[in-house]
């Protein structure tokens, strides 16, 4: 007898958790920015993190990679970086003559599921427009022919505490990311000294190596995904509060939000972009799937909201500055002042 959707979403749904419960084995302290990540493999959205230096942000994603599941491959963002060390790298060969290899996305092309770029800002813009195609499209081009990597999700990392020798990722490429992240060293005490002297968490390489690797069929994500997506339902008065939601990021001085020192009718140069709409409807679809609802809630939508908008909202130069401060304060004020239903 064939599995209905219901059921076939709920054997899902139970995958799911045990992919987070893999991962919980060795990061701890970092539970929101696990569901995230969660949510982001089911929603087929692009990561980024950022957080201090040490914080745990290239072992968290080490960690996804492999309980994942797929090919992985991972390239370190430096200032020397060229967009043709992502396809293909040149050297001599043992009799002397020059030889090409497949770089990093060639090497595995449709069995490629996790690609890892660490201290993305580091690398130079060529490097991101390149990145930015193969996030929109998951292909290049090369060699004259066109390849496709179906079933990859970019993962990048970037440290906010150096600044020397980086370069800002442009408009267009945050606004590919579903997601960014602020990966903090946990609060509690006990968690701080587990991570301090429990000798499991010296050895990264070890830590990692004893998750399970391969929890979810990664090929099979996609379809998941688009039953999951056409599965959640969402009524007009959700529809109406995430539309005010969105609106409120582009003119905020309409809904009648304030921060003190801001001319908020000159705070934000560009809100929230039609993509990114679509983005926070595909998380808090996926978010009210792992809570075992069927339809669309308010809390869905305020478990991804700041994470799936922040980012795409663009300030003023004179604000630009402050943004950090200011982009967490607007999105607190969006969401104490439109009404939720």
């Amino acid at each position: 007898m064939p599995l209905t959707v219901d059921s076939s979403l709920t054997d899902w749904r139970a995958e799911a958790l045990k992919f987070e419960a893999e991962i919980k084995r060795a990061i701890i302290g970092q539970d929101e920015a696990i569901r995230l990540l969660a949510i982001a493999v089911f929603a087929r959205g692009h990561i980024l993190l950022e957080g201090d230096v040490g914080v745990g942000k290239t072992t968290l994603l080490r960690a996804v990679a492999r309980v994942l599941g797929g090919d992985f491959e991972r390239i370190e963002g430096t200032i020397d970086l060229m967009p043709n060390d992502l396809i293909y790298h040149t050297y001599i060969n043992e009799q002397g003559r020059p030889a090409v290899d497949p770089g990093p996305l060639l090497k595995h092309q449709e069995n490629l599921a996790t690609f890892f770029f660490n201290e993305v800002n580091r690398a130079r813009p060529q490097v991101h427009s390149l990145l930015l195609r193969v996030m929109a499209e998951r292909s290049v081009t090369a060699f004259n022919r066109e390849y496709y990597f179906p079933h990859v999700q970019v993962f990048a990392d970037r440290n906010r505490v150096e600044k020397e020798e980086t370069f800002e990722l442009p408009a267009a490429a945050r606004d590919r990311f579903l997601m960014e992240l602020n990966i903090t060293m946990p609060a509690d005490r006990d968690l701080q000294r587990q991570l301090m002297f429990d000798t499991r968490f010296f050895d990264v390489d070890a830590l990692i190596g004893g998750l399970r690797a391969g929890v979810l069929p990664f090929t099979e994500l996609n379809g998941v995904s688009a039953t999951i997506q056409q599965h959640i339902t969402t009524s007009p008065t959700i529809e109406r509060y995430a539309l005010d939601l969105c609106s409120a990021t582009r003119a905020p001085q309409e809904f009648g939000i304030t921060i003190d020192g801001v001319d908020m009718a000159k705070l934000v140069l560009s809100g929230v972009s039609p993509r990114g709409m679509g983005m926070l409807m595909r998380a808090a679809k996926v978010a009210a799937w792992l809570h075992d609802r069927d339809a669309l809630v308010p809390e869905d939508i305020h478990a991804v909201v700041t994470q799936t908008i922040a980012h795409r909202i663009f300030f003023s130069p004179v604000y630009e500055l402050r943004r950090a401060e200011l982009v967490s304060e607007l999105m607190t004020r969006i969401l104490e002042t439109v009404a939720s239903p």
